[in-house]
């Protein structure tokens, strides 16, 4: 017997329940049985839970996590590469909320052994994520500064983190609960909800700084571009505020509009562009499982230390969904699914 979460259909979190299955899965040829340790959680899962993500074409019922870290309980036929009892990782997009999972062997990434699962899982979307968008969508030199909006967030907080360890001067808005988060990471706060933005980065960072990184929508991403000096760079990544309806589907189409086209027809010296983890993924592998592995080994040195929430169980999924919607998780709630 294992437990699993179910997608029942699109919607708030109380489409999400805990099924309970009377059989483990059994592995085809070229797959691996795992056993998942831990599954993260976040705003992504938040969008794909009301049918709002482009990359998910599955129809409910499914099981939804975009991202685990586990151990190989059993190997298929054809499967010669692994060994019952290493540590892997994968990031499907869905199926994550589970006990058991049965996965092609080739997607998956070795890790080390001896990691907490809960910081380890926290390597493969939030931090491969920010470490991405710091050494592959941009070039920086250590002393320049950047800006993260929602830096109390699981990508923001290793932003800064991931930053710090770059020699860059960080910069992070968020709310005051989020504060002693972002300063404790080593940067400059900005609140979003009482200061205003655009005013207090010229002031902490006079000229501007050399890289926004802006996961909030079309609204956002007109500001940040202000920020930027001349040869700065805009990376957006994501549009938070459209599921939470601070922002409408034809704002973040012009928003898109002035990040893909327009800004790049002016003559400013400075240059924007947008990253999803999934479709560079797809379009280069090897630079995934590079860059994650980097991280793995990061941890497993004791370079890094991700802000974890809470680690909870399957059974909470339904409750820190909710929290998800309101936006007042500091860090990254993990899932323990051995509980």
């Amino acid at each position: 017997m294992y437990k699993r979460v179910e997608l029942s259909a699109f919607g708030k979190p109380d489409v999400l329940r805990v099924v309970t299955e009377a059989n483990l899965p059994e592995p085809e040829h070229g797959q691996v049985r795992v056993k998942v340790l831990s599954a993260g959680t976040g705003f992504t899962d938040t969008i794909i839970r009301q049918g709002q993500y482009p990359g998910v074409k599955k129809k409910p019922p499914f099981t939804p996590g975009y991202d685990w870290f586990g151990i190989v309980d059993k190997l298929g036929p054809g499967v010669s590469d692994l060994q019952v009892g290493q540590f892997v990782a994968d990031m499907p997009v869905i199926g994550g909320y589970t006990q058991y999972l049965c996965v092609d062997a080739k997607q998956l990434v070795v890790a080390p052994s001896g990691l907490d699962p809960a910081e380890a899982v926290c390597m493969i979307l939030s931090y491969t994520t920010a470490y991405q968008m710091l050494t592959r969508e941009i070039s920086l030199a250590p002393g320049q500064r950047c800006l993260v909006h929602a830096a109390g967030g699981a990508v923001g907080s290793a932003l800064l983190e991931l930053g710090a360890l770059l020699g860059l001067e960080m910069i992070g808005t968020g709310s005051q609960a989020k504060k002693a988060l972002i300063e404790g990471l080593g940067a400059q706060f900005i609140d979003y909800r009482n200061e205003d933005v655009g005013a207090r980065v010229a002031e902490l960072a006079p000229g501007g700084v050399d890289a926004v990184f802006d996961t909030l929508g079309g609204q956002s991403w007109s500001v940040s571009y202000r920020c930027l000096r001349k040869g700065g760079r805009l990376v957006a990544f994501g549009a938070l505020q459209l599921t939470t309806g601070q922002e409408t589907v034809p704002q973040l189409l012009l928003g898109f509009t002035k990040l893909l086209v327009l800004w790049r027809l002016l003559p400013d010296g400075k240059s924007s562009g947008f990253y999803n983890i999934q479709t560079r993924r797809q379009r280069r592998p090897g630079d995934f499982n590079e860059d994650l592995g980097a991280l793995f080994n990061l941890l497993a040195e004791g370079k890094l230390h991700p802000a974890i929430a809470e680690r909870v169980a399957l059974d909470d999924v339904v409750e820190i969904h909710r929290r998800l919607d309101c936006g007042d998780i500091v860090g990254k709630v993990v899932l323990d699914c051995t509980l």
